[in-house]
């Protein structure tokens, strides 16, 4: 076999493979994934597991805590409910910040601080309300949010220095 033989299938395989590959990238999941998307009568918010759906309570979320934005931002996310927030977020000593974590879907998530002594454990509900707690800089701290067993949808976040 020559050197341009070789060449020739190598650059066949290469078309062949990338043709499956698109294909496989641009097929539709299931018939269940499509109508859950395309159903009107399900309210947004208990179809979070849809990338639509999804985006659009990020999008929700996200303006919930643009409403109460105080001082320099920090650090923020959004992470799925079933995820949950796990940070330690580097703080300075001394100084004062404020959480705000929102949740959009259904269900609740519950906050808490390790140490303890660092915010008060509180309920996230997720109906887009904010929830908001002052935070002093010192040691690390460790911030964890966790949805309630049944809770679905996104949880946004953002420390802002006060």
């Amino acid at each position: 076999m020559t050197y341009r033989g070789t060449w020739i299938r190598l650059a066949g395989c290469a078309v062949a493979v990338s043709a499956v590959l698109l294909t496989s990238c641009t097929t539709s999941g299931n018939d269940e994934d499509r109508a859950a998307v395309s159903s009107p009568s399900a309210p947004t918010a208990t179809r979070p597991t849809s990338a639509t759906s999804e985006k659009k309570l990020t999008e929700q979320a996200q303006t919930a805590l643009a409403a109460v934005r105080s001082g320099t931002l920090v650090e923020a996310g959004v992470e799925r409910v079933t995820d949950g927030i796990h940070s330690e977020p580097g703080l300075s000593k001394g100084k004062t910040y404020r959480l705000n974590v929102v949740c959009a879907g259904t269900g609740s998530a519950q906050l808490e601080f390790l140490p303890a002594r660092a915010g008060r454990a509180a309920t996230v509900p997720c109906d887009q309300s904010v929830v908001q707690q002052r935070i002093t800089g010192g040691e690390l701290v460790r911030i964890d949010v966790e949805g309630s067993k049944g809770a679905s949808g996104v949880i946004a976040w953002q420390i802002d220095a006060i």
